[in-house]
Parts: structure tokens; sequence; C-alpha cells
């Protein structure tokens, strides 16, 4: 039996970010019974991610984001989104706060408006926002107790929630997915005498551990000849800033500065180039030492995979729910550098085996991670809390 039509509020302040691609897919492949209006304050990039209904303050624009971003940062409670005058045009019933912390900041609304609420937890709300900010914790403790329901991108993150407190029968585990259908796959080979072809895409923070790969690759370097790409950059943050300094530090005591081309952020056609370029993605993401982490897995090591690439990555957060070889071991304990160079020195010398592991990777995106699929489940969900 169809589902009649139903409005879904979707809320973030900024509608949409380059590296939230994530979070566009997850509402662009709702169902066709849902209708998604996205509550934020802000708009940027919509040559990419334009989606009807987009529902922001345009009479106040950046000045009205600016005052509502101070309100946030004092602690003060303020919804995210015109949410109320989308429930009078819409009927809504539902809305969905991306992000613990914007969750908490609409509790407000969406008491007032009767709304059923769900939150999705992506990483930074789950470990470094509550380590950082202790208030954060009985905010939390708040949230758990009035919203109706928390997604999670798999076993680790909801575990995660569950030791905050938050109730384990409001938990749910709901994959990140791509549309798996753009990603062509193409099983990379390897002739041994050519170069092997690394590949790294990320932003320059510390739990991406760009370091530790760079420290593997030194390990390998007079053994295994050597290309590698970094695809990334640092914020003006002076975390990220002082992360790019690290990586330029290592790249030179490793002796890898003839072997490393650093492109800088790139579009998102440039990666994709770039991967079916390369042989070997390489992303050994750890915790930081201010608390931050994946909190799931990057949505990047999910696409590479689809791409028919080899992965070599760490046992952190849910990374180990996407990268299933049934290789025991294959993923290697954080900072452990000489587990990386051991991987990738296999990879090197057993080139025959790379398409049994793409394979194995390629299905594995498709059945658990397609973007299609999971905006069915997430319209089971988005039911489920109205029944």
């Amino acid at each position: 039996m169809p589902f009649s039509k139903i409005h879904i509020i979707q809320s973030y302040p900024v509608w949409l970010p380059l590296t939230q691609t994530w979070m566009y897919n997850q509402i662009r492949y709702l169902p066709n019974e849902f209708i998604p209006h996205i509550a934020c304050e802000r708009t940027q990039n919509l040559d990419q991610f334009r989606l009807p209904n987009i529902h922001y303050n345009s009479n106040f624009g950046a000045v009205r984001y600016a005052w509502n971003r101070g309100r946030r940062r004092i602690g003060m409670q303020t919804p995210v989104g015109p949410i109320r005058d989308i429930v009078k045009k819409t009927d809504a019933k539902i809305i969905h706060s991306h992000f613990g912390t914007i969750g908490w900041h609409n509790l407000p609304s969406a008491k007032t408006n009767h709304l059923r609420h769900i939150i999705t937890f992506y990483g930074l709300d789950v470990n470094k926002v509550p380590l950082q900010k202790p208030i954060w914790k009985k905010r939390y403790s708040q949230l758990f107790e009035e919203a109706n329901l928390f997604l999670c991108e798999g076993p680790y993150m909801a575990q995660s929630l569950i030791e905050m407190g938050c109730p384990p029968e409001k938990v749910k585990v709901q994959h990140l997915g791509i549309p798996t259908e753009k990603f062509i796959y193409s099983p990379r080979t390897y002739n041994p005498g050519e170069p092997l072809r690394i590949l790294l895409v990320a932003s320059f923070r510390e739990k991406k551990g760009i370091p530790d790969a760079l420290i593997a690759l030194g390990k390998i370097k007079d053994e295994v000849p050597l290309e590698i790409t970094i695809i990334g950059d640092a914020s003006k943050e002076a975390t990220s800033q002082k992360e790019k300094q690290r990586i330029l530090d290592t790249i030179q005591s490793t002796g890898l500065t003839s072997k490393v081309q650093m492109l800088g952020f790139q579009p998102y056609n440039v990666i994709l180039s770039e991967a079916y370029r390369h042989h070997i993605f390489l992303s050994p993401s750890v915790v930081a030492e201010d608390g931050d982490t994946e909190g799931g897995a990057p949505v990047v090591i999910i696409e590479m995979m689809a791409t028919g690439m080899p992965i070599v990555s760490t046992s952190h957060c849910d990374i180990p729910e996407v990268v299933n070889y049934d290789i025991p071991n294959w993923l290697v304990k954080e900072h452990d550098t000489d587990a990386l160079a051991d991987r990738l020195f296999w990879l090197y010398e057993n080139p025959a085996m790379w398409q049994q592991l793409t394979e194995k990777g390629r299905r594995h995106i498709d059945q658990h991670f397609n973007a299609r699929i999971q905006g069915e489940k997430l319209g089971i969900i988005y039911q489920t809390l109205l029944t």
C-alpha cells in the first residue's frame, strides 16, 4: 500500500558545504512519498546541491545567520531555520535535525509545533563536542529524553550514544549512502616496474591520520616505486594550520618530497578523476588529542571502494563496517605505521589478489551503502515515527 505524501523538515544552518555531499544524498534519494523541506539560515553551492523547497530567512541573510550563530555560541536554544513557517505552510509532522547539537537547539521548536523529532549524529557531535564542552553532556541528556529517535552511521557510533545515556531503544543504525550507479567499477591493476600510485583525500585535521600515512610510506619508499597524491588542505582554524605544518614536516623528514604531489582542495570531478588514475586509497583515521573522531566512517572510503580501489585504513570507529574484506586484521590499529607499511607492501607484492578484494568491496557497497536503498530505509523510519 503506497504511503500518503509526508512533509519532512530537514534542519541544518547552511545548505550546503562542499564536504557534506552525504547529507544531500540522504534527502535527494528519499522515496517520492516524502516531500523534504530544508530549513536553513543561508545557502551556498546551490549549483551542486539544489533541491526543491529550500526555506531560509532571505530578508536577513548573512546578518540573521551570524545573529543566530552568536546566540547558539552563548548557549541560547535557537531553532535552525524557519521551522514554524514551514509547519504552517505544509502541515509537516516530522523534523529531522542533522547533528546532535542542532537537535538540541531545535527541541523547543519541535515541542511547540508538535513535531516528531529525529536526530542524526555524525561524529564531531558524538566525541569532541561533549569532551571539549561538558555542558553538552547535560544538553544531550535533555535531547535523549525529549527527542523520538537517533540515527548513527554504524554500530560503533550507536554504542557511543548509548554509553552517553541515550536509551538503546531510541538508537538505530542508518548507513550513509552514495549513488552507486554513478561510480563505475574499474578494478585497479598494477604492472611491476611502474610507480605504485597512492591517493589520500582529506581535510588537514588530526583525526585523518595523514602524518601516519606518510611515515608508513616512508618505510617502504626504498623498496617500492611510489607516486603519492594528497588532495585536501587546511582550513583557517589554528588546529588545522598546525596539522598542515605537521604534514609538511613529515614529508620532509621521511624523504618523500620528490614523491608527493599536493593538489590542495579540488572539485569533486577532479577527485574522482584522480581516483581512477591511482592504485590504492590510504586513509588511516585516528582519535585526535582533542577527542575528535570520524564517529562513523569517512564517506570518501565508501566512494573509493565503489570505484574498485583497494583500501588501506585503520580499525577506527565504524570503518570496519565499511571495509570488510574478510581478511583477519586487514584494518590496523591506530598509529601503527609498521602495520600500515606491511599492508601497502603486501598489495605491492600481490597485485593478483587485488580484484578479489575490490569485487568483495564493491558488492558490500552495493548492498549496504546504496543511496537509493538507504533512502527507502529512511522513508520507512519516518513512516514508523508516525504510527
